[in-house]
């Protein structure tokens, strides 16, 4: 059906026979064509007029004001937004104060999830569709750039005595001369990376168990010792949760401990969090799932078979046992995108 009116009868049809001017409530035009220049609807639509808006609110209950304002959801609306603010935790997005709605987007896996700082970026642009259930961001910013980060480093150790050095390690795989002197020299340490795109090592052991990290640069410079983070321990592991956070997990103090300690999107460290499961050192952690994480094996007095799943929000489960052989000192990574 046209969009063409003859202005006089209100009946749509395909062209009209003489011009009403636009001034007069006519389309100017006597086809689509030149009805949709006088009207200047090609304009409308190529600045997106009327579906390209901001967001207000906070970063958990956003909000967007569109001209005209809409009065109900329906399946399908789409607008293309910029995102004012860096999204907090399971943010709501409610447009025209219709209702808020769950704020979500597709993972490689194909599982909706709330967005989050590993999605979405303040002024990030991507349109918007409701589905029905929730409003689904279309362009992610974990999906726009290449998956997990590029490159990577080794940190401290034991040469027979503690040592303060680092070792880059590049996007092709290839590892570069020592740099020393960043930080405590000291072994038995964990490291993991956060903020999706920086890393930091903490805790570990120099004449005794320290309480410290060291924030590493997203071009691999590692920072000055932070010192009071938590109970000092040696022989911990740690792992990435939640896209852009990560957790240090049990250890020795003297004695076995079931503690963790999460670690912000920025880098810091929380206090103590006990009686996440089985006190053991010399375990193994990794992360899975794109955003949660899992602690394994490990050494009580005894080797252990067991392991402790952790959410996206950093809790710890309780064991599960029988999970292989039982032993210490194993090591773990991700693998795969499926």
């Amino acid at each position: 059906m046209s969009l063409i009116l003859d202005g006089t009868t209100g009946v749509p049809v395909t062209t009209v026979t003489g011009t009403l001017p636009v001034a007069n409530g006519g389309t100017g035009g006597t086809t689509q064509a030149t009805a949709i220049t006088a009207l200047g609807i090609s304009g409308f639509v190529q600045a997106q007029t009327y579906t390209a808006f901001t967001t207000g609110g906070t970063s958990t209950a956003y909000t967007l004001t569109p001209s005209p304002a809409i009065t109900a959801y329906a399946t399908g609306q789409r607008f293309s937004v910029t995102i004012n603010a860096v999204p907090g935790l399971n943010p709501t997005l409610n447009i025209s104060a219709v209702g808020a709605k769950n704020f979500k987007y597709y993972n490689a896996q194909g599982s909706k999830i709330f967005v989050d700082a590993s999605s979405v970026i303040a002024n990030w642009v991507s349109d918007v569709i409701y589905d029905g259930t929730d409003l689904v961001l279309m362009s992610p910013l974990n999906r726009a750039l290449p998956s997990g980060t590029q490159k990577a480093l080794f940190g401290y150790g034991l040469t027979g005595s503690a040592v303060s050095m680092t070792n880059l390690v590049s996007n092709a795989g290839v590892v570069a001369a020592d740099v020393t002197g960043v930080g405590t020299a000291r072994y038995g340490l964990a490291a993991a990376g956060y903020g999706t795109d920086k890393a930091l090592f903490g805790y570990g052991y120099s004449s005794s168990s320290v309480s410290m990290t060291n924030l590493v640069s997203n071009a691999g410079v590692v920072a000055a010792d932070v010192t009071g983070v938590g109970t000092a321990r040696q022989y911990l592991t740690a792992a990435g949760y939640g896209t852009d956070k990560a957790i240090f997990g049990y250890g020795d103090t003297g004695s076995y401990v079931s503690m963790s300690n999460l670690v912000s999107n920025t880098g810091v460290v929380a206090t103590d969090v006990t009686g996440v499961g089985t006190a053991r050192f010399y375990t193994a952690a990794a992360g899975y799932g794109t955003d949660k994480a899992i602690f394994g094996y490990g050494y009580t007095g005894s080797n252990v078979s067991m392991t402790n799943l952790v959410s996206n929000t950093g809790v710890v489960a309780t064991d599960t046992t029988g999970v292989g052989t039982a032993r210490q000192s194993p090591a773990a990574a991700g693998y795969s995108l499926s």
